[in-house]
């Protein structure tokens, strides 16, 4: 250690001591206990995922977004004692078998021909890493980062990056994510029919989420 960083050690040491009561000062430090894992459960209200394209539909002078909703969301976040995340232990999974939008036409090409959830009825994440988030959200404060994690839709993985925006509420932490890929990233076919004129190539994942923390098992 050099001298300076052995003196601001030093400094250190005394700032903390002298702050600490007489009494305190002569008694045996307690061990901080290690931190132990976090479970996050995702709740059971408060959790809603969409998909959102661009389209523009016959007979229509401007495009409009598809959005497609479902509140059928299981699954639970696990970050360790180094503060990462146990991706052995960490996976969201959304049923699409009931995606609703306002077309039930729409939602029945969605199930049937692009997402053929007879055969693929889940979307699954498995979130790996935070990115931007070094600590523990404060409670009366709400952050931005990123969470990386691999996104599996009609049976294809492929890596994904989210925008999150969260804050603690109570014990549970709650806020919103997003994400958006291409219909080829996951093999996915373009909807044609004939009400439609287009469809753009990128679709718009958004996740509204509420996490409450489970007890360590």
């Amino acid at each position: 250690m050099s001298s300076r960083a052995a003196s601001f050690v030093s400094s250190l040491v005394v700032l903390v001591v002298g702050a600490l009561p007489s009494n305190a000062q002569t008694r045996r430090a307690t061990p901080v206990p290690k931190a132990m894992p976090l479970h996050l459960v995702v709740a059971p209200t408060g959790n809603e995922a969409r998909y959102r394209v661009r389209e523009q539909l016959v007979g229509l002078d401007l495009p409009n977004d598809a959005v497609g909703v479902t509140k059928d969301i299981k699954g639970q976040i696990v970050v360790g004692r180094d503060g990462k995340i146990v991706r052995d232990s960490s996976r969201i999974i959304v049923q699409v078998t009931g995606l609703k939008s306002d077309k039930t036409r729409r939602d029945g090409f969605l199930q049937r021909n692009t997402l053929e959830t007879s055969k693929f009825p889940e979307v699954e994440l498995v979130p790996t890493s935070f990115e931007g988030l070094s600590e523990a959200i404060p409670a009366g404060t709400t952050k931005t980062f990123s969470l990386v994690g691999e996104l599996t839709v009609h049976g294809v993985t492929h890596p994904t990056t989210w925008q999150v925006t969260a804050h603690a509420e109570g014990g549970d932490v709650v806020g919103s994510a997003a994400t958006v890929f291409t219909f080829k990233d996951f093999g996915l076919d373009q909807p044609r029919v004939p009400v439609l004129l287009s469809v753009a190539d990128s679709i718009k994942l958004e996740y509204d989420f509420r996490f409450s923390p489970e007890a360590n098992p």
